[in-house]
């Protein structure tokens, strides 16, 4: 009877190759949740209005600074979060590599050479050896062995499916980050040129009250002020030039707070950012979307999603864990005493055939995997649809504060009109001797907070928009991967 060839042997295993596409465990669904019809009552009685046209994927540029634009740009590239969370889903895409490898065959070469000496006695004295032959001798084994998992019931493709998903997962969190990192720059940029605004006015109330000095001084010489309005000027002109190393303390720190962002050293933006600049205006209309596309635009509802794909497939793992795995292995390769006879086809050695490791007894192990894995399951569910609705909360909290930061900006600016014609006045009762000169420190005083408390809120509506654009999810495209 001749022994079955290795290809012979293959063919009679084929069968078993068929059953490969069967893969146990739980298929992903993305969860089905009811999402509102729009948003709340948009306000109409605001200078920028919302409505539900499509997301600007570059938001950025709505609000026609160019130097915001360019800073924008340089993050995209110089961003250290960025290129640490890149390195991440490099990591996790070798994961991927790595767990797929498994279902494919290995071979590998195990060429052996063994100097040997047998005992007198050991075994050999249990059987009478040749004439002659010696005790001692080399053995020459270059082997070749091949081996391939079946993975007939999809272990290792439920391991792949579960890397990919956190492969996907990790796509998102940089997204997720590049969304953050733009969306600070923009309100970091926007707060500095609310402090250099300040810095303006502060600067322009001061050369005010030191003109108002000399004049006071003058009317003084002519008996016409007294002591006590002179004092008062030149302590109101000191008061006021002490917001001035506070403001430009609070804007070294947010141009440096920039630069953070876009990996520059310290004071490396200071050329560039410490020229005064108006405060970018918002755009006129800010096109919001439907509450129903959220889930596909934030990265945060996608990084969630993909956390859930990756625990359903890690359940299949656990499922086809109970079921047996069959591998093909074999090995070839030649055996011989002697380095002359060692390639002769008499010198061939060759084993081939499946092996079943087939789970019988665990002690409780798989049972309890798979507890675990569906539980983790379960829990990524819920946190999917927690992540949901706190981003219908955020684009729901973040229309009301752009709203009521614009009325809020309308006040104040009927406020500073007010003061300003108040200031004018006071000077004008002042020169005719009918008021003090405290009236006039007081108005002067009023309109300077009344300015700062203008840009304020005009920075406070820059803010406010670009954390709805936050919420909406916009944004992360432009360093998309």
């Amino acid at each position: 009877m001749t022994s079955p060839s290795p290809w012979g042997l293959l063919k009679r295993f084929a069968p078993l190759l068929l059953l490969a596409g069967c893969t146990v465990g739980p298929n992903f669904e993305r969860p089905k949740i009811d999402s509102p019809s729009a948003y709340g009552a948009e306000p109409t009685n605001v200078p920028s209005r919302t409505y539900g046209g499509e997301v600007d994927t570059a938001w950025w540029t709505n609000f026609r600074d160019p130097e915001l634009s360019s800073l924008v740009d340089r993050l995209a590239k110089q961003n250290l979060d960025l290129q640490s969370a890149a390195e991440r889903i490099a990591q996790s895409r070798a994961q991927r590599d790595v767990a797929a490898s498994q279902g494919l065959p290995h071979i590998d070469a195990t060429p052996k050479y063994t100097r040997e000496r047998e005992s007198l006695n050991g075994t050999p004295s249990l059987v009478t050896p040749a004439p002659g032959a010696p005790l001692a001798f080399n053995l020459f084994q270059p082997m070749v062995s091949a081996g391939w998992e079946l993975d007939l019931f999809g272990r290792v493709r439920r391991a792949v499916e579960a890397a990919g998903a956190q492969t996907q997962a990790a796509i998102e969190a940089r997204r997720g980050i590049a969304l953050s990192a733009i969306a600070e720059l923009a309100q970091d940029y926007m707060q500095l040129r609310q402090l250099q605004r300040e810095e303006a006015f502060v600067r322009d109330n001061l050369a005010l009250s030191q003109k108002r000095i000399a004049l006071v001084r003058n009317r003084f010489a002519n008996g016409v002020a007294t002591t006590l309005d002179l004092a008062q000027a030149e302590a109101q002109a000191s008061t006021i030039a002490q917001d001035l190393p506070t403001l430009r303390s609070q804007q070294a720190q947010m141009i440096n707070a920039i630069g953070l962002l876009l990996a520059e050293p310290p004071r490396s933006l200071l050329d560039e950012l410490t020229r005064p600049a108006v405060q970018p205006p918002v755009p006129p209309i800010v096109p919001v979307g439907l509450p129903g596309e959220l889930m596909r635009r934030r990265p945060d509802i996608r990084e969630a999603e993909a956390d859930l794909h990756a625990a359903t497939a890690e359940t299949g793992v656990a499922v086809a864990s109970f079921y047996p795995d069959i591998s093909l292995s074999g090995s070839f390769g030649f055996e011989s005493l002697k380095t002359s006879t060692l390639f002769d086809w008499a010198s061939r050695v060759f084993m081939v055939g499946p092996t079943v490791d087939l789970p019988i007894f665990e002690g409780g192990r798989l049972k309890g995997t798979l507890k675990l894995r569906k539980a983790q399951q379960r829990e990524a569910a819920i946190q999917y649809r927690k992540v949901v609705l706190q981003a219908w909360h955020d684009v729901d909290n973040a229309l009301t504060a752009y709203a009521e930061a614009q009325h809020a900006q309308a006040d104040t600016l009927t406020t500073t009109q007010a003061d300003a014609r108040a200031l004018r006045a006071a000077e004008q009762q002042y020169a005719e001797g009918v008021t003090t000169f405290i009236d006039v420190i007081q108005a002067q005083t009023a309109l300077l907070q009344s300015q700062d408390a203008g840009a304020r809120a005009n920075a406070r509506v820059e803010i406010a928009l670009v954390s709805l654009y936050k919420a909406l999810g916009g944004g992360w495209e432009t360093v998309a991967q």
